[in-house]
């Protein structure tokens, strides 16, 4: 896909990748452009969907989510049926932040940012343990983050 994107887009998306805020004359500075084109490259970019949104990124201690937890889920048993139904409940729920279908020894991948270990066992318990056909979870503790990176290597 990048075979369409030219020196200037790559620097663009790097450079918006850093900090989404610039206003578009910043931006053309950084890339060494007039305002204008860097305005239609990165309107172009958008469209192509090369640029999917634009988010602010909190702090999870100042917003009271301060327990990473990465949460293993096996299913007791795995059709198409079964795992729209799965999907479907975790989408709905705000603890967690991520999900990802694996390959392995368990079907998902779950982030879970909760405010500390008593509302991660009311998570388990009340919200992911209500859930059908979860047969096993594996939860991983997030003791420090040693390094956190929104963007993709361009």
């Amino acid at each position: 896909m990048t075979d369409t994107l030219d020196e200037i887009d790559l620097k663009i998306l790097k450079t918006l990748q850093k900090n989404a805020k610039l206003t578009t004359k910043e931006l053309a500075e950084a890339v060494n452009l007039t305002p204008t084109p860097v305005f239609e490259r990165q309107k172009r970019l958008e469209r192509q969907g090369y640029i999917l949104r634009y988010t602010a990124i909190l702090d999870p201690e100042k917003m009271g989510q301060g327990l990473l937890v990465f949460c293993k889920v096996k299913l007791q048993q795995i059709n198409h049926e079964i795992a729209e139904a799965f999907i479907r409940r975790i989408q709905r729920i705000p603890e967690v932040t991520e999900c990802y279908n694996i390959s392995g020894t368990h079907d998902y991948l779950l982030k879970v940012r909760v405010r500390d270990m008593k509302q991660y066992q009311e998570f388990i318990l009340n919200k992911l343990g209500n859930i059908d056909h979860v047969g096993a979870i594996e939860s991983t503790f997030v003791m420090s983050e040693v390094k956190q990176s929104y963007g993709i290597n361009i």
